[in-house]
């Protein structure tokens, strides 16, 4: 069973039969009711059933001069530059868009260059990487006869008379490999085998790098898996930057002026937003949409599919405007329009994808009973409970801190998709709150910017208006998940609810029906996906792989098994919590609440939602609200409080049978001393360095610039250790089992190191490594070593779930 799966076709699902009952299901699954232990130990995703798998989306920078990168150089070379430059000279076009362009481009400094391609000399790859390209540029992979793509020219090019070829950074990594190890033929063939299958894990869709787990993790029968899973992603990242290095020097990179780094950092970039803002959404799509080289055999036509993801969602800013009148929100028709190219795919985030191996082998097995309409039916409800959960996540364990200035707080703008995912009065009731923190009044009275810049950078200096600061500013920025109809709820059970409300959305022109459905946990079908399970979509940046990704997808699978717990136990139904776009707004607007930093929210006194009810008893400090009549004013903090009492007591004997106590005991930390533990506060306190002073104290130009910075740096810097510790304890229990058990991996560390010791090499190389003085043959040797762990734990997961 693996437990995250890139497919781009799927099989044809079974013909849609109506659902079991409950009970029906219950004995389906061999779900044992008769004691509480064997009850627990019998439900999905509990007693070591539970696999998962993660998807991690980068940020790549290339450092160079304007005439080194190709970012620059393409944007010069293009028609689009040039025909803006002799319509400015005529009048056609104004001309502050010719200086904008020109102030991004800049001098000749070296600087870099967000989601830039990389261009090098195509003699430079040897016969396999080359062999690679060839395939990749294929206009269908999976068809060996099949011609080139339409547009295989755009990736070649010529200068000085020689070949050259451009590609973006996440294509680059997989080239890398496939340089790497067609370095040498006389590879141990476990070695050069893994690494042919691990090229195929590095898949982009988006502007950003994408790299998702050469092997799923298994929960063992009394734990959890959030250090296996952070283990995992650390090798891969440690991988990631050694591939880096490697065709800095293998492809002359470094030689022609071009520096890459690939790091984690969630929101658009700065200079890339500046870009955007001067330029066309079709030359944005142009620059910077994925040509999809890797990961898809009609990559061209998922390319096409990108564009139409771009194009969505820029409309769908624009509609969300239309929304914010709607809901009262903008009174006038004086608003400052969103630029119509949205930079929104440039978000990166951490999917966390979690299966059961129960239900993907009974839903594998056509004679269990257990059908896809069973499975959308539990896992729905499932999804509806876990979300409830979610203000654990956002801030906790991820973040993605953000200054904002006063000019910034124009609705059209800082509210991004909150419209398309919230209903009104919560709309309302958000942006209320949000000026209230952001203390933009005058003299009793609220003060928001007028439009013109210069003007509002003056009111703010005169008046001492400073903006706002929020811990995770991505989540406000993306189209996180989107909201039901009426007529559609998504989460309903029905096998054909997402396709009815796509259908809506599509109609609305809020969405695409052929994009798949946003929603902050999806449901992997086993239909669709190989396996069966949720993924969960909301976590930014984790300041500490090991201790926060660990903790976080520990958390992730505590309330999984919970919500599994609740169903099968018959303590909560569907119509405990009905499907209606106001019973869904009210549970998601508490997340986007804790994300913005707000302190409150309200909730209806006699709401709908019992499940809900059922949190709040456990939540103290509620009272009724004076400025909304029939509602409760609750706080996040004391909200995400109740949640852990709830965890305490109705998932005691999860926490038990997991071992969590100690996960919970440091989210409490988390909540109850953000700035110390969260992870908002540890990447604010890195962000600000040494100066240990409040964010609001600096611009927000300054803050943020000095966090983008942090990213690519600092933070980076310390996953490459955490990378290089996670190896040097994967290769101590290799060494180990070397020794004792497969003499096969002993050959083949012999191979790669000769005579070296394996921990003298280690060490030796870390620190290499991290002066940046690690000869290209020993740079090889750790990307074999790293393959070779990877194979070993391919096998042990293998053999784990036989």
């Amino acid at each position: 069973m693996i437990a995250i799966e890139k497919k781009q076709t799927s099989p044809h699902a079974r013909d849609a039969v109506p659902p079991h009952s409950l009970e029906q299901i219950t004995v389906l699954l061999g779900i044992d009711t008769w004691s509480a232990d064997a009850f627990i130990r019998s439900l999905p995703f509990c007693a070591g059933d539970a696999t998962a798998g993660v998807e991690n989306e980068f940020q790549a920078v290339v450092v160079g001069r304007r005439e080194d990168v190709d970012l620059p150089i393409s944007i010069e070379a293009s028609n689009y530059y040039k025909n803006l430059v002799k319509q400015a000279k005529s009048g056609d076009t104004p001309e502050k868009r010719v200086i904008a362009l020109e102030n991004f481009l800049g001098g000749t400094a070296v600087r870099p260059w967000e989601n830039s391609w990389v261009r090098f000399p195509r003699s430079t790859l040897n016969p396999f990487a080359n062999l690679v390209l060839n395939q990749d540029l294929k206009a269908d992979k999976s068809n060996y006869a099949s011609g080139y793509r339409n547009d295989a020219g755009m990736f070649v090019f010529k200068k000085a008379g020689e070949p050259h070829i451009r590609i973006p950074v996440s294509y680059l990594l997989k080239l890398s490999l496939a340089q790497a190890i067609g370095a040498d033929t006389d590879l141990p063939p476990q070695v050069k085998n893994r690494g042919k299958k691990m090229m195929d894990h590095f898949s982009n869709d988006n502007s950003s790098p994408e790299l998702f787990s050469f092997h799923p993790v298994k929960a063992n029968t009394d734990s959890g898996l959030g250090a296996k899973l952070a283990g995992e992603t650390l090798i891969r990242f440690l991988l990631t930057q050694a591939l880096v290095r490697y065709a800095e020097d293998d492809f002359l990179l470094k030689a022609n002026g071009q520096r890459v780094k690939v790091f984690f950092s969630a929101t658009p970039p700065m200079r890339q937003r500046q870009l955007n803002d001067c330029i066309s959404d079709a030359f944005y799509r142009e620059l910077f949409m994925s040509p999809c080289l890797s990961g898809w055999d009609r990559g061209e036509e998922k390319h096409t599919y990108m564009n139409i993801c771009h194009k969505v969602l820029s409309r769908s800013q624009i509609n969300a405007v239309t929304r914010l009148k709607e809901a009262g929100i903008i009174t006038s028709n004086l608003v400052v329009m969103p630029n119509l190219s949205n930079i929104s795919l440039a978000n990166n985030g951490t999917h966390i994808s979690m299966g059961s191996i129960k239900l993907s082998s009974f839903l594998a097995d056509k004679h269990s009973g257990f059908t896809d309409t069973d499975e959308k039916q539990v896992g729905d409800l499932a999804i509806k409970i876990c979300e409830h959960f979610l203000p654990l996540f956002s801030t906790t364990f991820s973040a993605s801190p953000h200054r904002l200035n006063f000019e910034d707080f124009h609705p059209e703008r800082l509210l991004g998709f909150l419209p398309h995912e919230l209903e009104d009065n919560h709309l309302r009731m958000i942006w209320r709150r949000w000026k209230k923190k952001a203390n933009l009044k005058i003299m009793g009275h609220p003060l928001t910017p007028f439009g013109p810049v210069w003007l509002d950078r003056l009111i703010s200096r005169s008046l001492g208006l400073k903006g706002d600061f929020i811990p995770d500013s991505r989540l406000i920025d993306y189209f996180v998940s989107v909201k039901s109809t009426f007529q559609s709820p998504a989460l309903d059970g029905s096998p054909k609810g997402e396709a009815m409300l796509k259908k809506d959305l599509t109609e609305m022109g809020i969405f695409d029906e052929r994009m798949p459905l946003y929603q902050l946990i999806r449901l992997r079908k086993q239909c669709e996906m190989g396996y069966s399970g949720f993924e969960h979509r909301y976590a930014s940046i984790f300041e500490d792989i090991t201790r926060d990704m660990g903790g976080a997808a520990d958390l992730q699978l505590l309330i999984t098994g919970l919500a599994q717990k609740y169903i099968f136990s018959k303590e909560v139904d569907h119509p405990m919590i009905p499907d209606s776009p106001e019973i869904e707004s009210e549970r998601r607007q508490i997340f986007f609440a804790g994300a913005i930093g707000l302190p409150t929210f309200f909730v209806k006194t006699r709401t709908r939602n019992l499940f809900l009810t059922k949190i709040l008893q456990n939540v103290r400090k509620t009272r009724s609200s004076r400025r909304y009549p029939g509602y409760t004013r609750v706080y996040v903090k004391e909200y995400q409080q109740g949640l852990i009492r709830l965890l305490r007591k109705d998932g005691a004997s999860l926490m038990e049978a997991f071992r969590m106590k100690p996960m919970v005991d440091d989210l409490e930390k988390r909540i109850n001393d953000p700035g110390t533990h969260a992870a908002w506060g540890r990447l604010t306190s890195g962000i600000l360095g040494e100066k240990k002073t409040d964010p609001m104290a600096m611009q927000g130009t300054a803050f943020n610039e000095r966090a983008e910075a942090y990213y690519g740096d600092t933070l980076r810097k310390a996953h490459i250790s955490q990378g290089f510790d996670q190896l040097e304890r994967a290769c101590e229990t290799m060494k180990i089992w070397a020794g004792y058990r497969d003499a096969a991996d002993g050959d083949a560390l012999d191979k790669i190191l000769g005579q070296e010791d394996l921990f003298e090499f280690l060490k030796a190389v870390r620190g290499e490594f991290c002066e940046n003085t690690l000869a290209r043959k020993r740079l090889k040797k750790l990307i074999y070593l790293i393959i070779l762990v990877v194979n070993r734990d391919v096998n042990a997961f293998e053999a784990s779930i036989q």
